[in-house]
């Protein structure tokens, strides 16, 4: 005999919708992902560089959200994030400018490394000193 009910204690466990983003409920999940992604970004390379932080005037929405980055050479961005990655949207904070056509980025590092070489230089020596205390707890 076929059957055709589907009985829910039968389905393997990694079935689960709640995981995935796009059956959450919505209450306002979804629309915190981009802060938090832009929030992460900007954890993680603050120290590279004078200023940043996720602008509060833009709107953040699911898919997209605004950065602002002081460089180490005292210029100014604001950074739009997409799922495409990041680009440069204007040359001041919580600013965007439609005539700015600007490639996007795959990473921050990729970003950064394209706008400051002093970013770029601390990024390295940052990473260098790393190697060299891994390379020591190796040797100890």
């Amino acid at each position: 005999r076929m059957e055709t009910d589907c009985n829910p204690m039968e389905l393997p466990n990694n079935v689960g919708f709640e995981e995935d983003s796009d059956y959450r409920d919505f209450e306002g999940t979804d629309v915190k992902d981009m802060r938090l992604e832009a929030e992460a970004v900007v954890n993680d390379v603050l120290f590279a560089v004078s200023n940043m932080f996720v602008s509060k005037t833009l709107p953040c929405a699911e898919d997209v959200a605004y950065i602002n980055v002081e460089t180490r050479e005292r210029n100014r961005y604001c950074l739009e994030l997409t799922e495409a990655g990041l680009r440069v949207v204007a040359y001041d904070f919580d600013q965007t400018d439609d005539r700015l056509q600007t490639p996007y980025h795959e990473t921050v590092y990729s970003l950064l490394d394209s706008l400051s070489p002093a970013y770029r230089e601390v990024f390295g020596n940052a990473l260098l000193q790393r190697l060299e205390a891994l390379k020591k707890d190796t040797q100890s």
